[in-house]
Formats: structure tokens, sequence, C-alpha cells
């Protein structure tokens, strides 16, 4: 019997970026998600662009569908953000910017704001980016700690970072940032990148292992289940073994969804719908 919950299951906005954030969230209502992990960009929901009463704003939108924000993500891999970036000015603007999105998170009464480590320049002293880095995510961590927000750090594949890109990175971040406000995530697309287990993510991180990006690929691409070849039955195995009870995102980067992306979360649901059990 399936111990993982339909209500795990949850959208995300990516791939609904040339529709109205108003379209997206009808369409969560439709194919009965209970929750949602919010994208943090325009034309949707960019920190920069809103103020404290549009944010409460969407928040009622959000609200009166019955939909909970499990995790806010705010977009630091297209825009000019960057932890660990050499140059003090984009350092200091991307940690502003995090600080926002913290903020909103509050707001949008979401525990889990998702973090990147950034990157450093590939001819440079990749310790160096590393120190820079985590001075940033230690400061964000202490922010996030006194608003009751917890940070989930995501690893990212190697052509969008080289500084944490697998689990051992991710332990060694996490372990050097030593604050109880950061833990760890995965997303099974830069797991199977890296040729890494799902088991071993639920080994070693242990309780602080809190999120999950649950996307098909082949294995790179974030593809809507089917359209990858990544072993979904083992996953939600392992996922049942571990008793998981966080939030398994639907995050669909690829742009074949972008015309039509209902099609991509049916395609999914349909996929998933064996895997999961439906609360009474």
């Amino acid at each position: 019997m399936a111990t993982i919950k339909r209500a795990q299951i949850t959208g995300m906005n990516f791939h609904y970026l040339h529709y109205p954030l108003t379209y997206f969230l009808e369409s969560m209502v439709r194919f009965q998600f209970e929750q949602i992990e919010l994208w943090g960009a325009a034309p949707h929901f960019y920190v920069e662009d809103l103020s404290l009463t549009e944010i409460r704003g969407i928040r009622r939108q959000i609200d009166d569908r019955g939909l909970k924000v499990v995790c806010f993500t705010p977009e630091q891999c297209m825009y000019p953000i960057n932890l660990a970036a050499k140059e003090q000015t984009i350092r200091e603007r991307s940690k502003r910017y995090f600080e926002k999105s913290i903020e909103a998170s509050a707001e949008l009464q979401s525990e889990l704001v998702l973090v990147t480590a950034g990157w450093g320049y590939r001819n440079e002293s990749r310790a160096e980016a590393w120190k820079r880095s985590c001075e940033s995510l230690q400061q964000l961590a202490e922010y996030a700690r006194q608003r009751g927000i917890t940070l989930a750090l995501e690893p990212l594949q190697r052509i969008e970072s080289n500084l944490v890109c697998n689990l051992t990175d991710l332990m060694e971040m996490v372990n050097d940032i030593s604050c109880p406000s950061v833990k760890g995530m995965v997303d099974t697309v830069a797991m199977a990148v890296e040729g890494e287990e799902l088991d071993s993510y639920f080994e070693r991180l242990g309780e602080e292992f809190v999120h999950i990006h649950l996307v098909d690929g082949k294995p790179g691409g974030h593809l809507a289940w089917g359209d990858g070849n990544l072993p979904l039955a083992s996953y939600m195995q392992i996922l049942e073994q571990h008793n998981y009870k966080g939030a398994l995102t639907l995050e669909f980067t690829s742009s074949q969804y972008v015309l039509d992306p209902d099609q991509a979360i049916e395609a999914s649901l349909r996929r998933l719908e064996s895997f999961v059990a439906v609360e009474k």
C-alpha cells in the first residue's frame, strides 16, 4: 500500500511563466493540488518589484483557493544573483535580495526558502569562492533563523555552479555554515546527472533532509514524468522506506512545456497515480 500521499505532490509555476499567476493558481485547483512551490520571478512574483501590500494580496489569492506555499524559490540562476560573487557589489545585492525573499516567504507563510551556493569564476581558486559563499549563507541563515524560516540548500549541476553540486559538497557546506536554519534538499535531475542515489541523501542527511524536486530527465532536462528515463518506481519505493513526509515538487524547466503547461502536469500526475495514496 502506498504511503506517499497525493497531497505531498506539489505544483510549481516555472513552466507557467507565459501565463498569468492566476492561471497557474487555477490550474493547481483544477488538478487538485493542496500545496505549491512558488518560483519567485517576473512576471509572477519578483520580490524587487512587489510592495508589502502586493505580496499580501497574492497570498490572499493563494489562500482563497485553498492552497499552501510550502517553499518559496526566488530566481537565482537567470538573474544577476550570486552569493559567491567575487565582486562585492553583486554579493551584497544578492544578500539583500535573499533577505527580501526571506521576508516574502514569511508573508506567504512558507517555512522554506530555497537557496543555492552561487558560483566562482572557473579560473580562480574554488576555495576563495567557497569562503565567500559560506559567509553569505551564514549571514542569511541567521537572518532566516530570527524569522522562523529554514533555508533549503540545493545542489546545482556543474554547468550552473562549481561549488555545491553533489551530496558531498552539500554536507560540507551545511557543516561549514553550522546553523540549524540551513538544511539539505535534492533535485532528482541534478542527482542523476552526478550518478548519485536518492537513498544516500536520506542516509547522510537524516533529519536535515527537508525538500525534494521530483522530476524526470535523460538524465538532465527537468522533464515531465514519462518524457525521461529516471527510475520513478525506485524513487517512490525509497521515499516510502524512509517514511518521507515532505513536499515532492514537480519543477519543469524545459521550454517544451511553456506553450501548454497543463499538459506536463496532467501527464506527470497520470504517471504518479499508482504510487500515491489518496486520503479519504
